[in-house]
């Protein structure tokens, strides 16, 4: 055994004192569609909500064992963090100042301060991460106090990799493969160092940041220029060093990638049949099942599911980007002739499953034709085709601006 496996044993039984282990349950869901043991590795339900407190509680562990006179620990979080932070500042009886941006949501602010109580202070600074980041280091090193990263520190990195020890112990052995989510190292990185290869490890992250291609393409650790924040517990810029010093010979074909808009049908399906909420971040892994189909039948699998915590005021945008993914929503630009009966002859060509979801008319006097902005929604994607093929032979011009990035992002 080496000593990394033999600190993230110790990490896992002295974590006992403080929460049980997060449940491995079996999915029959997910088992009966992929023809393999599917087990969810149920980080979503530990006391934050996430697996975030595991790292928190190992640096803090370590850091109050070295030096006891340490009396106050700072980050810089706008999630799941904070709140593992929060908790584990309380636990230890020490001060927690937690910078977060303006831009945080209040439902995230109060979570944090709920799980830290009196031990921590939340300090609102920057609109963009890294001006609280900045902010956030700089007042650790006026205070002396002990910066906890998110996920480059070794400590961490260490104490992440007991979700791994959980899975073996109550797996009886591990799995024939992990699938679990990338942001910025912390949890893959102690993941694999863990398990070695005892087991195939499949590393899954969003689209709009992927840090870790990203790395393994250029050898290095590189900032992306620009993060879409969807999946923000793992939307980040770069990946750490320490992080990805562990996991920089990782061959590629183990790094997944997963459009966020595909991201929302596995939230969704995972509320509507199985009952369980996951954020962006949590559902990677379970939906990076759908690219594994052939190599998995017949396995036993683990996906661990990174977090829960879910404002419910984002389920419309959720379900919006689901039906545009799936194609039974599209949004188009159309012109509508200014004339009487325009607008009537449009509505013929609908199909009985179709309904108008979306419908802005802007009347211009000097034009013959007026732009509309029309959502389309359906309940089967293959209705599209007889109404763009009815629309053309009513010689409707139209523009469908469904995928249309910049578009969508100011007009939908």
């Amino acid at each position: 055994m080496t000593e990394f496996q033999e600190n993230a044993r110790a990490a896992e039984a002295a974590m006992r004192a403080v929460f049980e282990p997060t449940p491995l349950q079996r999915n029959d869901h997910l088992s009966e569609r992929y023809g393999a043991e599917i087990l969810l590795k149920r980080e979503d339900l530990s006391p934050v909500r996430s697996y975030k407190l595991r790292g928190a509680f190992n640096a803090m562990r370590k850091v109050l064992a070295a030096r006891p006179d340490t009396a106050t620990f700072v980050c810089a979080s706008a999630g799941n963090h904070a709140q593992g932070v929060a908790y584990m500042c309380r636990h230890f009886g020490v001060k927690g100042v937690i910078f977060m941006p303006v831009t945080t949501p209040q439902q995230k602010i109060g979570k944090t301060e709920t799980f830290g109580g009196d031990a921590v202070a939340i300090r609102l600074t920057g609109d963009y991460f890294d001006d609280t980041l900045a902010a956030a280091q700089a007042y650790c090193a006026q205070v002396g106090g002990h910066f906890l990263s998110p996920f480059d520190d070794e400590d961490v990195i260490e104490g992440q990799a007991s979700v791994a020890v959980e899975i073996e112990a109550q797996l009886g052995g591990m799995p024939d493969r992990l699938i679990l989510p990338v942001g910025g190292g912390g949890l893959s990185a102690g993941v694999r160092s863990y398990v070695g290869a005892r087991a195939v490890l499949t590393l899954v992250e969003p689209a709009g940041g992927a840090c870790l291609g990203a790395a393994l393409a250029a050898g290095e650790p590189v900032r992306l220029r620009h993060v879409n924040t969807f999946a923000d517990g793992a939307a980040v810029a770069q990946i750490g060093a320490r992080t990805f010093a562990r996991l920089a010979d990782l061959d590629p074909a183990q790094a997944m990638v997963i459009e966020e808009d595909r991201l929302c049908t596995t939230m969704l399906e995972m509320l509507n049949i199985e009952g369980i909420v996951l954020e962006p971040a949590g559902a990677l892994a379970v939906d990076a099942l759908k690219d594994l189909g052939d190599v998995i039948r017949g396995k036993t699998v683990v996906c661990v599911t990174s977090g829960g915590n879910f404002d419910f005021e984002r389920l419309p945008e959720v379900k919006e980007r689901a039906q545009r993914f799936s194609g039974v929503k599209k949004y188009f630009i159309l012109r509508m002739p200014q004339r009487p009966g325009a607008l009537r002859e449009f509505l013929e060509i609908l199909g009985p499953e179709d309904d108008i979801a979306r419908f802005e008319y802007l009347k211009k006097s000097a034009r013959n034709f007026g732009s509309v902005l029309i959502g389309i929604e359906t309940t089967r994607t293959e209705n599209f085709e007889p109404i763009l093929t009815r629309l053309d032979a009513a010689g409707f011009e139209y523009r469908d601006i469904t995928r249309d990035e910049v578009l969508a992002e100011f007009l939908i």
